[in-house]
Formats: C-alpha cells, structure tokens, sequence
C-alpha cells in the first residue's frame, strides 16, 4: 500500500509537537494506511526529510503527501511541495500524490462545537454567570491563523459562517491573531457593540503553538478591560478520533487523483487586489535546522501549478507625477499588502493615510538643500526589512527607472538575495506636459523627445549630457530637475544653435491644485523662473510641441 507521510508547518511549542505526534501516531495505530510517518518542514523534530527518507527505507517509491494545514496559504501551495521537490531530488524515482488541505470539513465544524460547548459545560457546573447558559445567548469568535493569502482567509470566514448555520449560536464571527485582519481584540469590539455578553472565543487551530497561546493572553486583556463581558478560550481541535477520519479521507483522496484545489482565488495565480505581489512566486523549500541540505536549493512546481511565497520581498513602484490616483492599479495593490513602505518625497504621499495602521512608513526625502536620507541607508532599509519576512515597497515619484535611481536599489536588493519587482510608473516627463496640455510628440510637428537631466548644469564634470548634440536636435527636449540650472542650459543651447525663440513651458506641481504653467521664450526662461519664484518639483519642456498647448488638465 501507498505510504503516506503526513507534513507540519512546525512550532516552537513543545506541546504542539507532541499533539502532532500523537495523532500521527493515532493514524498509524488504526492499520487501515499500511505504512505512515510524520515530519516538519521547519522549526521542528522530526524533520520532513527524515520522515520521507523512513519511508524510502522501507522500500516505498511511492507516497501520499498529506498537508496538515487547515486553510490552502502558502504553507500548503507552495512550501510543503518545494520540500516534497527536493526529497524527489535526494531520493531518484521517488513519485507522490499531493493531498489537500484538511478543511473546511464538518468533521472539522463539528469539532469545533463541541470545544465550544465544552466551555459553556464547565462554566455551568461551576455555578458562574453563565450557569443555565444556552447557544441562543452565546456569541462565538472565530480565529484562524491569519495569512497573506486572501483565499486561505476567505476560508476562515466560510468556516465561520458554517459554524454559525443550524447550530443555534447568536452569531459567529471570523478574525485572525496574525497577519490579517479583523484581529482578536477588533472582533471582540464588534461583538460587544453588538449586544454581546457571553463570547466564547475558538481558535481556528489544529494543535497548541505560540499563536493559541497569544489569542488566549489577547482575550484575557480584552476581558480585564470589559468586566461586564463573560468571555471564554475554547481549546484547539487537537488530536483527535475526528481529525484522524479526515487525515484518513484525505489520504484516500489523494490515491483516488481528487485533490480539488481551488484555482479561482489562489493569489498565486489570480491577481487579487491587494496581493498583486504573489502572482508568480517561485516556491522555495523552508530551511529546516535538521535538514542537511540548507537553503538556497532551487524551485519546484507542484502539479496543481502553484507557486509559494517568500518570507520577505521588495517591491520598487513608481507612483506617477503626485495625484493619488495616478499610480497604477498594480502599484496600489502592492501598496495595499505592504508591511513596510519607504516612501519618496515626491511619492503620491496621501495614499500611506490609507494604509493599515500596523504599516511602518519609513520617510526616504531627499528635499533640495534639506534633510536627505542617503542611499546607502535606503538600500540598507529595504533589505533588512524584507530579510526580517516583511513585504516592503520602495514607493517613489514618477517612474523608479527615470532619474530615480530604482536599479541602484534593485542591485542591492538582487546582491543580497532578496526577491525584488520593479513596478514602472507614470514619469513625470511625460505627465507633466500632458497635464499642461502639451504633447511631448505630434505629428508633423516633433517625432522625438529626450528626457534629461539638469541637476547637474552644463560644463560640470561629472555631467554625461551632450549638450551641444541636444542643441542642433530639432524635437522635444523635457527637462527635469533643471530648478536652479535652467538659465545656464538655456544660454548653452542658444550657444549651440538652439534657436532663442524656441517656446518653453515651465511646470510646477504638476497635478496637484496648485499647478501653474509659465510659458516664456528660451532665452527668457532663466529670467522668467526667477522672477516667478519656480520651485521643485518642477517640469521644463522646450520645442515646437509648446505652441500646441491647450487648457490642459488641472488635478
């Protein structure tokens, strides 16, 4: 008979090995599997290595990977596979069957009402406030894990909503203690606005662990500041006779080729708003401390073609020319995940009030003439935080890849192994003029447009532009970060041959409600943005394309 090997995530808890083992052990001692084991693909003994290399030993070539995961997070779309992968690799000609997910399953529900119901039980017999205390009058909150994966919370709240039909409870409602909202104190806020006196919160758990532990210590706190709420820790569903019968369908499942996985909202797959970031992952095996082998060891792709998650990521966004909503969709979805954002001065900065109140906004300006977060401090910031499991996004005006020095922060990123996205924006040179009502480009009129650069004015040695070559260019010339120089290059293009009528536009703010656009000649432009009191940010833009210049939007 097919072996089966039954993985964990792991835990630091003591307690919660022990369960786990014991309800491998429970499964192995009914005899209707021929041949099990159990192991963890991290912080945990026995590793899944050993498990597997158990079985191999035993003479098995062929197994039935079985996640004990109760929602499909990346644990069980992509780590356990990867892991599977690499024992593929150890062992040659090794083949598995993927088993899915335990729940949700009303083997499951129904072992979460009775742990409920025992502690309305023990409450009864020891004659407190709740004595004679029935479902009716009884709120339950549900909490699961919580993860980054919008499919796998989706699932709590099914669960919860299955919990609640037909069992009599005044209402059950999900949240989660980690990563994920609503959390264990905001639900049971919700609960008491909603009349609530009696809640029994439910741990969405299979075995004890430090997550259990910390609904529980979060419970209490919320229960000391609310006297007059009774509220109650249910137990984890543990090992058990029920969780043993669905280790056992689920195995049987799997031999039979119908997993059902659910590909319609897997974030792996599907862009999700919020989660664009996962699509596409490469799924990497964890590093166990007892695994030899150590990390860094390739990908892998499970059969249902998923990819899993890293603990930690970087994302470089540009967020467009400043108006909030210029950013694109993919950059906000990122925004929306983060955990970590470092954001520009020039960076859409009304969208971070919108982001979780957990979110660490980390302020990278670099004003002219002012306080300036230097880069190397930047980089060090983005890898350190991505390094620690955090999902972070380089957020930066216009587009990262247009004088915004986003491949220096890719470079430090991709030196340091972490997985890194660059996300293009909407770069000023070219949304500054629109918004002034200006093509960069037109027919019969400029069919070319050179970006470049004036931070540094001409004749500086560290300068790369050559000015006279732009000077006899009869197209578009955008100039950006030209505040204090744009005198100097003014004269040095006439100098070339640039015609001194050649129509300029300055714009500053372009897109917020104090845009203003101040037209000039370009040898007048110097004069013009002194007298005018231009600042940063502020666009220039020179050439026959100027005199087309219509109302323009004003954002």
């Amino acid at each position: 008979m097919t072996g089966l090997v039954i993985v964990g995530h792991g835990t630091r808890s003591a307690a919660g090995v022990d369960q786990f083992a014991a309800l491998v052990e429970r499964v192995r001692r009914r005899g209707d599997i021929g041949d099990v084991e159990g192991g963890f693909i991290e912080l945990s003994h026995p590793p899944l290595t050993d498990a597997v290399g158990a079985l191999v030993a035993r003479g098995h070539r062929a197994l039935v990977a079985l996640p004990l995961v109760l929602t499909a997070a990346g644990h069980g779309k992509g780590d356990i596979p990867a892991a599977m992968g690499r024992e593929q690799q150890r062992h040659p000609g090794l083949t598995y069957r993927y088993g899915r997910p335990l729940g949700p399953h009303p083997l499951l529900h129904d072992a979460l009402e009775q742990r409920i119901d025992a502690v309305l039980a023990s409450a009864d017999r020891a004659g407190t406030a709740l004595a004679g205390a029935d479902r009716a009058g009884t709120w339950v909150a549900l909490i699961g894990r919580g993860s980054t994966d919008p499919d796998a919370n989706a699932e709590v709240a099914k669960v919860a909503r299955l919990l609640w039909e037909g069992r009599g409870y005044a209402g059950v409602e999900p949240g989660f203690v980690s990563l994920a909202q609503p959390s264990v104190p905001a639900v049971l806020e919700r609960l008491r606005r909603l009349g609530a006196r009696r809640i029994v919160v439910a741990p969405y758990f299979l075995f004890a662990g430090v997550l259990p532990d910390r609904i529980v210590a979060q419970s209490a706190e919320f229960a000391a500041a609310h006297p007059d709420l009774d509220v109650r820790v249910a137990e984890v569903i543990g090992d058990c006779d029920a969780l043993a019968d669905l280790v056992r369908e689920r195995y049987a499942e799997a031999l039979a080729g119908d997993i059902r996985m659910n590909c319609d909202t897997c974030a792996y797959r599907v862009l999700m708003p919020g989660f664009a970031d996962k699509v596409g992952r490469p799924q990497r095996p964890h590093d166990h401390p007892d695994d030899p082998v150590g990390h860094h060891h390739g990908h892998h792709q499970h059969g249902h073609g998923h990819h899993g998650h890293d603990h930690g990521s970087v994302a470089v966004v540009g967020g467009g020319p400043g108006p909030d909503d210029l950013i694109t969709v993919r950059g906000r979805a990122l925004l929306d995940a983060a955990d970590v954002v470092v954001a520009d001065r020039l960076a859409p900065t009304g969208l971070l009030a919108g982001l979780r109140p957990d979110v660490l906004v980390i302020d990278a300006a670099k004003v002219p003439r002012g306080p300036s977060m230097a880069q190397e401090a930047i980089n060090e910031a983005l890898v350190s935080h991505a390094r620690a499991g955090r999902r972070v996004v380089r957020l930066k005006g216009g587009d990262p890849y247009v004088f915004g020095r986003g491949h220096e922060e890719v470079q430090a990123c991709v030196a340091a192994g972490v997985p890194v996205t660059v996300v293009p924006g909407v770069s000023s040179a070219i949304a500054a003029p629109a918004l002034a009502g200006v093509p960069v480009t037109h027919r019969g009129v400029a069919h070319d447009v050179t970006v470049v650069s004036g931070h540094l004015p001409p004749g500086h040695p560290d300068s790369l532009v050559d000015w006279a070559a732009l000077a006899r260019a009869r197209g578009t010339v955008v100039l950006l970060m030209a505040v204090d120089t744009i005198a100097k290059i003014a004269s040095v293009l006439i100098e070339h041959g640039r015609a001194p009528e050649t129509p300029v536009l300055a714009v500053q703010d372009a897109g917020q409600p104090g845009q203003r656009s101040l037209p000039a000649r370009l040898d007048e432009i110097g004069a013009v943005a002194a007298r005018e009191s231009v600042g940063p940010p502020a666009v220039f833009v020179l050439g026959p394309v100027v005199a087309l210049t219509t109302t323009g939007q004003r954002a």
